[in-house]
């Protein structure tokens, strides 16, 4: 992990960026605009992305930064955190909440992973370049002017069109160990069916690894996907959003206990399953299966030979399923399924 940077670092790196919050961050009350991001085309020679963004404050307390859209086509924490915005007022908390619903937002508009205008992954780019594409340009705000100060984070993913996951929080593993244990505290208050412990998807160059050094602690999630939202996800991720914010003292209602979540892992490479040749997906198991080493997990058929015999891909070792492909088109490479093993490790 790099080392964290300092406030004064971090200051003199924000002061670079070319993007700006046409809102106070820092005000009292409750405040909606646009992190307006400089793009200058054919059709708006002094044109601005315009990236959401609202300020909700009250008084002294915790400051929380609550995120989605990393990827545009995961849409469970888009719609909940715009629920969100709708429903929460200052008198609701004690202290300040940032929430950044769409934050790759050329990326949602198109409902795609990556953006249309630069096929930049936002939550590949950290910690971002002041000069360079959009993408890049986002996440160097995020990091540099956006991030210091925040005691937490919450970045709200989901599977997005390509995979479908039982809904989980998922936790960076942190090598100093209470971060690791705050971090763990946020998802047993997030609620989720699943937990599960991992690297960071993108190593240094994710969200969470951009959080980490600025020294705020940040959770993400899986919740759901499949280019869809269903009713269970949804509930997840709203009734989640407001046991994070009661757990670390920034709601103030009351609000109901979360349910139980089931610790468990993702320790390496054994515990995904990848199609080894392009063709179309026929998966041979649900999500919430437990699985052997060596179990058929899927075939392989070749369309365009269709008389060639199916490729069959197995698990490398036992675990629960907590991950699947949607598409049934598929290339080699593809991440067809994800495993994690119950841990008591922490």
């Amino acid at each position: 992990m790099p080392a964290r940077c300092s406030l004064e670092e971090s200051s003199e790196r924000a002061a670079r960026s070319g993007l700006s919050a046409d809102i106070d961050l820092y005000a009292e009350g409750k405040a909606t605009g646009f992190v307006r991001v400089p793009h200058s085309v054919h059709r708006s020679a002094y044109g601005w992305i315009p990236v959401p963004i609202v300020r909700i404050r009250n008084g002294e307390g915790p400051s929380v930064l609550l995120v989605a859209g990393n990827h545009g086509d995961e849409w469970e924490g888009q719609i909940g955190l715009g629920n969100l915005i709708r429903h929460i007022e200052p008198e609701d908390i004690r202290g300040r909440l940032i929430i950044l619903p769409s934050a790759n937002f050329p990326a949602a508009l198109e409902g795609r992973r990556t953006s249309p205008i630069d096929q930049g992954n936002l939550n590949r780019a950290f910690p971002g370049d002041a000069h360079g594409t959009i993408t890049q340009q986002i996440a160097y705000w995020i990091e540099h002017a956006l991030l210091p100060g925040f005691d937490y984070a919450c970045d709200f993913h989901s599977g997005g069109s390509s995979l479908i996951y039982i809904p989980s929080a998922l936790v960076a593993h942190h090598p100093e160990p209470v971060i690791l244990e705050k971090t763990i505290a946020l998802a047993k208050a997030l609620g989720a069916p699943v937990t599960f412990i991992s690297k960071a998807p993108g190593g240094d160059r994710a969200f969470t690894s951009a959080a980490s050094r600025q020294g705020v602690v940040a959770l993400t999630t899986e919740l759901g996907g499949g280019g869809f939202v269903t009713p269970q996800s949804l509930s997840i991720a709203e009734q989640g959003m407001r046991q994070v914010l009661a757990h670390v003292g920034l709601v103030q209602a009351p609000v109901p206990p979360p349910a139980s979540t089931r610790l468990m892992e993702t320790l390496g490479d054994d515990y995904y399953v990848y199609a080894s040749e392009g063709g179309l997906f026929e998966p041979l198991v649900e999500l919430g299966e437990e699985v052997s080493a060596g179990q058929p997990a899927g075939r392989i058929h070749f369309h365009h030979t269709p008389w060639r015999e199916p490729e069959v891909v197995a698990f490398q070792r036992s675990g629960l399923v907590i991950c699947k492909r949607v598409p049934a088109r598929c290339e080699r490479g593809d991440c067809l399924f994800q495993l994690a093993t119950t841990t008591s490790a922490y």
